[in-house]
């Protein structure tokens, strides 16, 4: 039995510019990027998914992997998967900025804890809002849309081309700006009810001066923010839906400009 070495190569080459992108993109992605699922499943889902998709991958040019325009190749993979995985990381981030915004001003910005997720310190609020972000992700087939788009990506920027296109950093860099609208768009009913309470505990004071805003004032927020969090959370899912939609179509739009 002889083994070529050309074909050897040509079938290294095919399968090692979809795993790099594949490989960046689970690495960045919300939820599968996270500390929570262990490296060995990470590795089994990536060398799954290449071993799925490159069958499914249309014609490209050869581009030799040990060479100089094979390591850029490669590189350029990374950056696309990054891009991708990147996108909707803005979506929990914004998540993740609204509840902390709902925690300050409820009067439990100083409750924090770890996030065993991403291994930093986080609000407490934050944490539920990101929990809860997770399975309306899950529950709307995220990860499996992901994956869809991952497959389109190989069609609309191929792995022979090193040029991922200005049009789609720049739309990448403009959708950034969600990760403040979205935080606004989540915590805008609980903050704006409690910004009642505090004017009301504001005219309050100044009728009965000898009342203690502090020691009645704490309690009742707190309370109350966690009853506007209920009311509010069916609000929650199609605001959610609606910025998961927006970072979908704009990465549509990146691997277009591509």
């Amino acid at each position: 039995m002889t083994i070529d070495s050309e074909a050897l190569i040509t079938l290294l080459a095919s399968y090692l510019y979809p795993f790099a992108r594949i490989s960046a993109i689970v690495a960045v992605a919300p939820i599968l990027g996270t500390r929570i699922v262990p490296a060995r499943v990470k590795i089994g889902l990536i060398l799954a998914l290449t071993i799925i998709i490159v069958p499914l991958l249309p014609p490209a040019d050869f581009i030799e992997p040990f060479s100089l325009h094979g390591v850029l190749n490669v590189m350029t993979q990374i950056l696309v998967g990054v891009m991708m995985g990147f996108m909707l990381r803005m979506v929990f981030s914004a998540v993740e900025s609204g509840g902390q915004v709902i925690g300050m001003t409820m009067g439990l910005g100083f409750a924090q804890m770890n996030d065993p997720a991403n291994g930093v310190i986080v609000p407490v609020i934050s944490q539920f809002y990101v929990v809860l972000a997770t399975l309306v992700f899950l529950a709307l087939n995220g990860h499996l849309i992901l994956i869809e788009v991952l497959v389109d990506s190989f069609r609309t920027i191929p792995i022979d081309v090193l040029n991922v296109g200005t049009t789609g950093i720049w739309e990448l860099l403009s959708w950034a700006a969600w990760i403040f609208k979205g935080a606004v768009l989540i915590a805008l009913p609980t903050v704006t009810a409690l910004l009642l309470v505090n004017i009301s505990f504001g005219v309050m004071m100044r009728a009965a001066p000898q009342l203690n805003i502090f020691a009645v004032g704490f309690p009742v927020t707190l309370t109350l923010g966690f009853v506007f969090m209920l009311v509010s959370l069916p609000v929650f899912v199609p605001q959610f839906s609606s910025i998961l939609d927006n970072a979908f179509l704009s990465l549509g739009r990146i691997m277009q400009g591509g």
